[in-house]
């Protein structure tokens, strides 16, 4: 009878220590896509790229051109004209477009067909990158810099989409042909390009926001002084307010949208007296504004994290829903 009661003992305390190992353990139960671990600073940016999750739309994540970055790493990752790059944000929006791709989200759109990638070729390197928000929110279209030579997309949009959509708002960051006329044509069919698909992807096209920073900064601009049409686009309404930072363009018109700026003072590409110029003369006109330069600050600061200048993403949103 002792036997017995100590063989079953024994049984009753392996089966305790199999049931507490499956609760504490809960990760070696999941599915194999939820064990997936995330990318991390020293992730690889070529393993993002050739992601299996990403297609062949992982070449676009960082620029294609590789002589405008540096770095093996997430956390190394520099890029050319652009400071105070935060490997933090880096790392959240790639793990962003995984997670969010892997529930079977579509976390990428093309804007053009197949046979206008096959008459240009150049088109191959385009699209949008959809960081959703709310359904039936306003949509923003974040535009990168880098010189009219290549998309900066990691410091200068992607991490403003991403701002942009938790705080409910359905924000794309496009990805552009190099050259200051087929960037803005490429803008131009990108916003008519979600205006027609406006259902399905579940955004309100009233009031939209353009935002850009260098050279995406004067795409935004161009295309809030213009309006889409004018560039290939459709014959559709200028957006409702236009966001940009450090970029000198002098020019405007008196059918310009309400526009918030800001830059660095010590940016050695964009004046900040230039952009200040700006916008006063756009104020006398009676077009509403918003200014602000921070001291010490260079060029390509992207949100701020961790500079002067963070928060201004949410003045940005502010002066935009102004306008609403």
């Amino acid at each position: 009878m002792k036997k017995i009661i100590l063989i079953a003992g024994l049984l009753a305390l392996q089966f305790c220590f199999v049931g507490c190992s499956s609760a504490g353990g809960e990760s070696s139960l999941q599915p194999e896509q939820e064990r997936e671990e995330e990318y991390t600073a020293d992730s690889r940016i070529e393993d993002v790229i050739n992601d299996p999750i990403f297609g062949d739309y992982g070449r676009l994540i960082f620029p294609v051109d590789t002589g405008y970055y540096s770095g093996d790493t997430l956390g190394e990752l520099r890029l050319t004209w652009y400071n105070n790059i935060d490997p933090g944000n880096t790392v959240d929006v790639v793990n962003y477009l995984k997670s969010h791709a892997q529930a079977g989200e579509t976390v990428f759109y093309d804007i053009y067909a197949e046979e206008e990638k096959a008459a240009d070729p150049a088109k191959e390197d385009t699209g949008l990158f959809f960081f959703k928000g709310n359904p039936g929110e306003k949509f923003a279209v974040c535009n990168a810099g880098g010189g009219f030579a290549y998309v900066g997309a990691m410091q200068d949009s992607f991490p403003h989409a991403l701002e942009l959509s938790r705080k409910g708002y359905n924000a794309f960051a496009l990805i552009y042909r190099p050259g200051a006329q087929t960037a803005c044509e490429d803008l131009a069919r990108a916003i008519s390009f979600i205006f027609e698909h406006a259902e399905e992807l579940e955004v309100d096209t009233d009031c939209y926001s353009l935002w850009g920073g260098s050279a995406g900064g004067r795409m935004a601009a161009w295309l809030g002084s213009y309006g889409p049409a004018a560039f290939g686009g459709d014959n559709l309404p200028r957006p409702g307010a236009v966001i940009m930072q450090y970029t000198g363009l002098s020019e405007y018109t008196q059918n310009d949208p309400p526009t918030f700026a800001c830059v660095g003072e010590n940016d050695g590409i964009a004046n900040w007296r230039t952009m200040q110029r700006r916008l006063d003369g756009m104020k006398a006109l009676g077009i509403e504004t918003e200014f602000q330069h921070y001291e010490g600050l260079r060029h390509g600061f992207g949100i701020g994290t961790g500079t002067i200048a963070e928060g201004w993403v949410d003045d940005a949103v502010s002066f935009w829903e102004r306008q609403m």
